[in-house]
């Protein structure tokens, strides 16, 4: 197997009455300069065709496919890993294989999902207990998205002191104009109705207090996967989350 700018030729010399010469083009790129890039189009094909056969048996009879999907995706991840280390300090070192997300759901969870996902998610940055980076490809949409989900009372009890400490520096940080023309507000899930234990009803804060989730998030067609730009625009998005991610961070490990 040669690999030649991004693009693997393999060759096989078959030997019969005459030397025949076999030569197969796979096209798989990879991130490693700036004129090159990840293509998903592998990744996305198997996943149409995963939602139409939604079942184990396919993927069994599938599975060669499937790692190399996979094994693809990693070794995206793996570069990518590498380019958000070199631009944050703090960086939680990911690997690709340790950064990527089962493909199967939860049955025991989540009895009435199908057995498989309809996407491949990942995190960066994945320091364990902390709020990470995530990217989810999917097949007509993709997702940057940060933060902590539901976290158990105690991490929330540690975001809710932080905010009340200074609060001020998390609003700065949402209101940003840049942060808020990539990730909107908040993401919108289960808030309390009144005031959360221990804080007064009237603290100026009271909203953000109220949050059971914190984070954000960037919907975008997955068209926007097959730019030449695309790795910078996610290191872009890690960027402009950071400060947020930051602070969640220092609330819940001080």
């Amino acid at each position: 197997m040669i690999k030649v700018s991004g693009i693997k030729y393999k060759v096989r010399i078959i030997k019969t009455f005459e030397l025949e010469l076999e030569l197969e083009l796979e096209l798989k790129f990879f991130p490693t300069t700036n004129n090159e890039y990840m293509s998903f189009k592998n990744q996305i094909e198997f996943l149409k065709e995963l939602q139409k056969n939604n079942a184990k048996e396919w993927m069994d009879a599938n599975r060669k496919w499937y790692k190399q999907v996979r094994d693809e995706y990693i070794d995206w991840l793996n570069s990518m890993n590498k380019r958000l280390a070199d631009i944050d300090d703090e960086y939680y070192d990911t690997p690709g294989k340790k950064g990527i997300n089962r493909i199967n759901n939860n049955l025991m969870f989540h009895p009435n999902k199908p057995v498989y996902k309809d996407h491949f998610g990942a995190g960066f940055d994945k320091k364990p207990k902390t709020a990470d980076f995530y990217f989810e490809l999917g097949i007509e949409r993709c997702v940057f998205a940060g933060g902590l989900w539901r976290p158990e009372s105690k991490v929330l009890r540690s975001i809710r002191d932080a905010i009340d400490y200074d609060g001020e520096e998390l609003v700065k940080i949402l209101n940003k104009k840049s942060f808020k023309n990539r990730f909107g507000n908040l993401f919108e899930d289960a808030k309390l109705t009144n005031a959360p234990k221990g804080f007064a009803k009237d603290h100026k804060h009271i909203e953000l207090l109220k949050n059971k989730t914190f984070a954000v998030f960037q919907e975008f067609d997955t068209k926007e996967t097959n730019k030449a730009n695309f790795d910078d625009e996610l290191i872009n998005a890690y960027k402009e989350m950071l400060p947020f991610r930051r602070y969640l961070n220092k609330a819940i490990t001080v």
